[in-house]
């Protein structure tokens, strides 16, 4: 009787994650459908990937930009359940039909802005960030995405947005030969690279930490520090061998890896028990444990 409840218990927790990460889905693509239509489309501003393709063709046929975009991500959707498989697709095929639809409902209504400079930078950022919560959640919005997905399977140690950046600039230079405008073509331009730092940012920005490794002269300000950061920054400690060459004595290395708000109260800390101590502060664009991204995230 107990297994059953705690069985009913786990689908209802699993319905409700699922239900979230629909909705999820589901706002995040209209986002990215207004993104386009009330900031780009209206602009003659391409973003690149399939969404500016369809722009493009949307001038030459007059067919509806939405329509364009569900149509074109047709073949490539079977690609990618060739490829990833169904269900991996699943998500992606919802988010596509949302944001498509999306796109043809807000054709109706006026652009938010007609500065193009302000419509390339703001219609940028909405689009990355709106796509970066749907890649976060598993789903793509088709096009280009899948083909990314794609690529980091094959390639996993390229960063999304650098990805997206060189395909969406091959589109970009398309749009100057359809607009004949170059000034719209380099504000496409803006708008792309706008993206890609702001999709990086929503994919790697919270795992963006720095190492910090520590070494003392006298032994005991090794322990005082362990426990001053433990206690007052709640971050990991480890204690790596070293040998002082000049002196040559066993020495402790402390290393620890905090996130980047952390940094200036982790290195007033050090300064105030030795500020002789000697400091090494590096980078790390991705940490994976406690703390941070969990081992079982996907890999964006």
């Amino acid at each position: 009787m107990g297994f059953g409840k705690m069985n009913v218990k786990k689908r209802k927790i699993h319905d409700f994650e699922m239900l979230k990460k629909y909705i999820v889905i589901a706002l995040a693509s209209i986002g990215y459908g207004a993104g386009i239509e009330l900031f780009l489309d209206k602009n003659n501003l391409v973003p690149g990937g399939v969404g500016g393709l369809s722009i493009i063709i949307n001038r030459l046929t007059e067919i509806n930009t939405g329509t364009i975009i569900f149509s074109l991500n047709i073949p490539i959707i079977i690609i990618g359940i060739c490829r990833l498989g169904l269900p991996v697709i699943a998500d992606s095929i919802y988010a596509i039909i949302i944001s498509s639809a999306a796109v043809n409902y807000l054709e109706q209504f006026e652009p938010v802005t007609n500065d193009v400079l302000l419509a390339a930078l703001m219609g940028g950022t909405i689009v990355s960030y709106c796509l970066g919560i749907v890649l976060k959640e598993g789903a793509t919005t088709g096009g280009s995405d899948i083909i990314v997905m794609m690529i980091k399977l094959k390639y996993p140690y390229l960063k999304t947005g650098n990805i997206f950046l060189m395909v969406d600039l091959v589109i970009v230079a398309m749009s100057a030969f359809t607009f004949e405008h170059t000034d719209n073509a380099f504000y496409s331009a803006l708008t792309v690279v706008t993206s890609g730092v702001v999709l990086d940012q929503v994919l790697y920005g919270r795992d963006e930490a720095r190492i910090l490794y520590i070494v003392f002269k006298d032994s005991k300000n090794e322990e005082i520090l362990s426990e001053r950061l433990l206690m007052e920054l709640h971050v990991g400690v480890t204690y790596l061998k070293g040998y002082g060459a000049y002196r040559q004595k066993d020495k402790k290395v402390i290393m620890c890896a905090v996130h980047k708000k952390l940094l200036p109260k982790a290195k007033q800390i050090v300064k105030e028990i030795d500020d002789s101590a000697f400091l090494i502060i590096t980078s790390a664009n991705e940490i994976i444990g406690e703390g941070y991204k969990s081992h079982y995230a996907k890999n964006l």
